[in-house]
């Protein structure tokens, strides 16, 4: 069986704690980019920044995006996944927590991200392929 490191998205956007609200926003504003990972000197993930966090913490509360550091409002990750869990567990734990992406780590160091959509992908090539297919 396949592991997370396998199907991972390897090296996420991520920012430092001292990083600035407007730096999130221009990962952000990338389609691509759903969330920034924020990141101590180490490499260990301490919080997360969405587009729903900028709104929420800067542009509601009226803070300047270039004088707001993303310490001061990043979320703490609700879930994480290690990078050595296998295929069919991290699915699992995606289903039961309904979550669509997950940060991975390893030894508390992000290093990936588990998408929902690409798990579904890697496990149906998984498979072994029904015999009794004509």
């Amino acid at each position: 069986m396949s592991l997370v490191r396998d199907a991972m998205v390897p090296e996420p956007p991520w920012l430092a704690a001292d990083a600035t609200a407007q730096e999130a926003g221009a990962l952000l504003a990338r389609p691509e980019v759903r969330a920034v990972f924020v990141c101590d000197d180490s490499g260990n993930l301490t919080g997360v920044v969405t587009r729903k966090t900028l709104v929420r913490e800067v542009v509601a509360l009226g803070r300047d995006p270039r004088e707001t550091p993303l310490g001061e409002i990043a979320e703490e990750p609700h879930y994480t996944i290690d990078s050595s869990e296998q295929l069919d567990v991290a699915f699992r734990f995606l289903e039961e927590h309904d979550a669509e992406r997950v940060p991975v780590v390893d030894g508390g160091r992000l290093v990936g991200v588990l998408s929902r959509s690409v798990l579904q992908r890697r496990l149906a090539e998984d498979e072994p392929p029904d015999e009794h297919q004509s």
